[in-house]
């Protein structure tokens, strides 16, 4: 199994922590970890695009000349597709880019995803996290001591609204709750600071 450094909000290693084998510990799979990614981002698509075709724009209501005689190409409506001003053909609709990918393959991306922070060395696992208030400040200090520069995903063992206030102004800092954790945030921050409640949450779900 995968052992980690245990640390308190004050940076210091108080421990060592196991990792399940089975969620920590397998080997990334690339491509499923790709489809997850192009799953999530097609559900994130709001999908609200729309063109007018010939029937929904104005004007074109009557034939704009004879259909023999005058020399020129015959013509049923001046909002046809060929004309400036006409309708679109096979333009985009509103419809949804959502898919779902077998709940099988989901848990399996989860899994990469978290595994390739453990072969990183990029999962810092403390001990607690907690606030009697809301204070950007003391979370910015923690992250100090955590030596953390880049981005960094924080997952609790539940949400919180004193961390995840504390945490939001922070720039490239993002707060979710175990059950919340996904595989797009998971790859999209450098860092994942987990607490040790979260991991054995994480671990009872997905081992």
């Amino acid at each position: 199994m995968p052992k980690v450094a245990l640390f308190n909000v004050s940076g210091s290693q108080v421990g060592e922590v196991e990792l399940n084998d089975a969620v920590f510990g397998i080997e990334p799979n690339v491509h499923v970890l790709h489809d997850a990614v192009v799953m999530q981002r097609a559900s994130l698509r709001q999908g609200t695009h729309k063109v007018k075709g010939r029937s929904e724009v104005r004007g074109g209501g009557r034939k704009p000349w004879k259909q023999k005689g005058t020399g020129r190409a015959r013509q049923g409506s001046i909002r046809s597709p060929q004309w400036v001003g006409g309708g679109v053909v096979f333009g985009p609709t509103p419809r949804s880019y959502a898919f779902k990918l077998p709940k099988k393959v989901r848990r399996l991306a989860i899994k990469s995803a978290l595994s390739s922070k453990v072969v990183d060395n990029d999962i810092i696992v403390l001990d607690q996290l907690s606030f009697e208030a809301p204070k950007t400040k003391e979370f910015a200090a923690i992250l100090n001591n955590l030596k953390v520069e880049r981005k960094a995903l924080i997952v609790g063992s539940s949400y919180d609204d004193k961390v995840a206030l504390s945490a939001r102004n922070i720039p490239g800092v993002k707060f979710v709750a175990a059950d919340g954790i996904n595989v797009l945030d998971v790859l999209t921050y450098d860092k994942l600071i987990i607490t040790k409640e979260a991991v054995q949450k994480v671990e009872e779900v997905l081992a």
